[in-house]
């Protein structure tokens, strides 16, 4: 939610000062809840940005991963699997990359069971726009200088480790 004027206090601050009077340390309570505010904060950026190309974020990230791929197409399950969404998801954004002719889907005829996304001209086209526009508001990052947001990368990543065996 975003207002139109600042609070005039950190409700964050506030909230942790009732907490550490109620019920203790509030340190690990006040990181989580700036973390999730600041994805917040970070989605109404991107989807403000990404509302011209008629995408969402999520559906840029599959657009980006698809770019990246080596042989130009991905399985809908790989795409689940690196983005780490319910296979679910990864049809609906799909589906509707599909409908706006940025992707397409096509059977794998090595296996018929495995359905393979994509780029379309189109995609390539708007995820090349799309990204000028994100670089373009770094992000929405551009508070953080270039070694605050390496510190806040490897602070967070020691918290995602668990998603990966590196």
């Amino acid at each position: 939610m975003t207002s139109s004027a600042p609070l005039p206090f950190d409700p964050i601050d506030r909230a942790g000062e009732l907490w550490a009077e109620r019920i203790g340390d509030d340190s690990a309570m006040r990181l989580a809840t700036s973390i999730m505010r600041v994805q917040q904060l970070l989605l109404a950026d991107f989807d403000r940005v990404l509302k011209p190309f008629g995408i969402t974020f999520a559906r840029y990230e599959v657009l980006v991963l698809l770019s990246f791929s080596s042989t130009g197409q991905l399985a809908l399950s790989k795409i689940g699997e690196r983005l780490m969404v319910h296979p679910t998801s990864v049809t609906n954004a799909i589906d509707r990359l599909v409908d706006a002719g940025l992707v397409q889907r096509t059977v794998d005829v090595a296996d018929r069971r495995r359905v393979l996304a994509s780029l379309t001209d189109e995609g390539e086209r708007v995820l090349k726009e799309a990204t000028a526009a994100l670089n373009g508001i770094d992000f929405g990052l551009g508070a953080l200088d270039e070694a605050e947001r390496e510190q806040a990368y490897a602070i967070l990543r020691t918290v995602r480790a668990r998603d990966f065996t590196d």
